[in-house]
């Protein structure tokens, strides 16, 4: 295998080995019977057959993609250094992140709820958990058994966020434990790296391959994302996959091109299976499917295939195993579900006009007529007009939200208590939304969002002018997906957590669109007569350029090691809960943080007395515990809290460094972090 086949290959196979489980795993899941053995055994099949189709090469390769950087001879001509660097530099990201992998585990924020939920899915795999109310003495006006990302609903608990994230995690739980799921966040960024050279490759050429992914993995959301177990991740994999596949559909023909337009839509589609707003990102992608029937081209139908499929199953997981999570999201849900349901609308209808003679004809003039035009140069120009508006956005507007729920209004105290650390004015509503595009220039650089912006509209006029086809599926859902997070980033507002938000689509689009206008750059110069050496010396120079601001950024965060202990502290809490203990959390910080981290991690069933509650409730809620037979835990984060119930014993005692907080400037230092879990055993009265 050369070095162009070996490229070609295995940036799309981590797509389709992630495709391959959920399509196995969730079946399983939902039959309630996803145990290792079912799991492995149909996987293997599922993945040979998979891998067969997905990774079948032609010599024709990457004869377009390569134009001007090979001389047109295609991916038999991809030197080794490409691929090696290119792995090289997986490896390294690999490797780092590793060993600064971070230990989320206690619920805070959402990577360790992911843990939570896919540690229950490792130990029982079923849903939804049980609220074990019978270790209590049946159910009691007191208590409560829901906590933050855990919903109660139903007489049971449902864990918040879709399916596909936690069912790829709970393979690393069974291989090597709570450090196995950890470890799979450093593995599926490595992935999503490799993958995104894998498409720049493809649709700028290969040589350009090692610039692309060392410019993602340098960028702090990357860095930040994949140190902590983020749905972002396998979203990541499968939509950079996807649109490689999608690519190689163009260089096959007959059963090979049917099979990967298939595999791209199922990949595709199956993002929504990992986040509900995939839904939003893959619309552009049915359009194209429909284009390509209009166009009587029978992929068409494979790639729309593969797509509702995949996104299909996620609706269905979604509705029928994350309910109470779709509920929560019903503002943005319901816009979302209307568009959805008009695209498909509006794609058939042109897919008909299209089919039919007359109407196709005049169709097909209209676009011919529009390529020649004005059109291109006009979309060009307001595709930099665009931008220039999203950079004056601060100057015209503040974004504010008043807050409707508890989660907003919980939400506001934390961004006033950010705003007071910061020295800033004090507004909780604030958004900070209309710096959306500052943000993107904190992470990828000043010189980067120019070439970015200047990428964007070479392509768009080159689409508009019948050129460059192969980028029409990309383009569609960068510029749709990025303008659409710009406009609205949907997410509490502090850095680095914000960044997570621009890391799905945005930020790898835009660097895509930056090494596309590097390579353009270099191919201009070129053709002024200067020679090859002295281009090269100056495109090397210009990344090297790019990468400052970005290692600016992440420099500090790349060498810094927060979320620590936390694993090993969870296991002396759980050893010091005896088997038939039942766990009564009587402070709302500690019942937020462990309730489920007890019931999942410890195996002990836990529940939380509701505020305001009387200590003749708690009391109560003792008798119970002792009815059924079982020894009352009382838990709480200071002694004082539980000593009115018996002596205090400290069962865990964290302290660590978390990530720092900002809001109107880059990211930068860490904040201390000190948990603390006592308990009482009350005695026998």
């Amino acid at each position: 295998m050369n070095a162009g086949r070996l490229l070609v290959r295995v940036t799309v196979a981590p797509a389709l080995l992630v495709l391959a489980w959920l399509a196995v795993a969730l079946p399983l899941l939902m039959a309630g019977v996803f145990r290792p053995a079912p799991a492995i055994a149909l996987f293997a099949p599922v993945a040979a057959v998979v891998l067969w189709f997905g990774l079948r090469y032609r010599p024709r390769g990457l004869p377009e993609a390569a134009r001007g950087s090979l001389s047109g001879r295609g991916a038999d001509a991809v030197p080794w250094w490409t691929t090696g660097s290119v792995l090289a530099i997986t490896v390294a990201f690999l490797v780092l992140q590793v060993v600064m992998v971070s230990e989320q585990i206690v619920v805070r924020r959402d990577p360790a709820s992911y843990v939570q939920f896919a540690t229950w899915l490792a130990e029982h795999g079923s849903l939804p958990i049980p609220r074990s109310a019978g270790a209590f003495g049946g159910p009691d006006a007191a208590l409560r058994f829901e906590s933050p990302a855990f919903y109660e609903d139903g007489g049971a608990i449902v864990p918040q966020f879709m399916a596909g994230m936690p069912l790829v995690l709970a393979l690393g739980g069974w291989l090597g434990g709570t450090h196995g799921i950890l470890l799979m966040a450093p593995l599926l960024g490595a992935c999503g790296v490799l993958a995104f050279a894998g498409l720049v490759a493809r649709l700028v050429g290969p040589r350009w391959a090692p610039a692309g992914a060392l410019l993602l993995a340098l960028t702090l959301p990357m860095l930040y994302v994949s140190r902590s177990t983020f749905s972002e991740l396998p979203a990541i994999v499968l939509l950079l996959g996807g649109l490689s596949l999608l690519d190689d559909v163009r260089r096959e023909k007959g059963r090979d091109a049917a099979a990967k337009a298939f595999l791209a839509g199922l990949a595709l589609g199956l993002i929504v299976l990992v986040r509900i707003d995939g839904l939003r990102d893959v619309l552009p992608v049915l359009a194209f499917a429909g284009l390509l029937v209009g166009l009587r081209r029978r992929t068409g139908y494979w790639l729309a295939g593969g797509l509702l499929l995949g996104a299909g199953a996620g609706l269905v997981e979604g509705f029928t195993m994350s309910r109470p999570y779709l509920r929560y999201l019903d503002s943005s849900l319901k816009p979302l579900l209307a568009i959805s349901a008009a695209v498909p609308a509006a794609t058939v209808a042109l897919t008909v006009l299209l089919r039919l003679d007359r109407t196709g004809t005049r169709l097909r003039r209209l676009g011919s007529a529009a390529a020649r035009g004005p059109l291109p140069g006009i979309a060009a120009g307001l595709t930099v007009l665009v931008m220039a508006g999203f950079a004056a956005r601060p100057l015209v507007q503040t974004v504010r939200r008043v807050p409707a729920t508890r989660d907003d209004e919980l939400n506001v105290r934390f961004i006033e208590m950010v705003q007071r650390i910061q020295h800033l004015p004090v507004d909780g509503t604030r958004q900070y939304s209309e710096l959306s595009l500052y943000w993107v220039a904190w992470y990828i650089g000043v010189p980067a969002l120019l070439f970015a912006t200047l990428g964007a509209a070479l392509l768009v006029r080159r689409l508009l002018s019948g050129r460059s086809p192969e980028w029409l599926p990309p383009y569609a859902m960068i510029a749709w997906t990025t303008t659409q997070v710009l406009i609205r980033p949907g997410i509490t507002p502090d850095h680095p957590w914000a960044s997570r938000r621009l890391i799905g689509l945005v930020i790898p689009g835009l660097l895509l669109f930056t090494v596309f206008a590097s390579a353009w750059t270099v191919r201009r110069v070129r053709r002024l007569g200067y020679g090859t050496k002295p281009v090269n010396c100056g495109a090397v120079a210009g990344v090297a350029l790019m990468l400052v601001p970005v290692v600016l950024t992440s420099g500090g965060f790349l060498v810094t090691r927060t979320e620590q202990h936390e694993v090993g502290a969870v296991r002396g809490m759980c050893g010091a809960l005896r088997p038939r203990s039942s766990v009564v959390v009587v402070e709302q910080s500690t019942a937020d943080r462990f309730l489920e981290v007890v019931r999942g991690m410890c195996g002990v069933p836990a529940a939380r007395v509701r505020g305001g509650a009387a200590p003749a409730d708690v009391a109560r809620v003792i008798a119970g515990v002792r009815r059924a037979g079982r020894q009352p835990v009382i838990m709480a984060a200071k002694p004082g809290q539980v000593a009115p119930y018996g002596t205090p014993e400290r069962v865990l005692h964290v302290r660590t460094r978390q990530d720092g907080r900002t809001l109107s400037r880059p990211p930068g230092g860490t904040w201390g972090l000190v948990m603390d879990v006592w308990i009482a055993r009350p005695s026998a009265p």
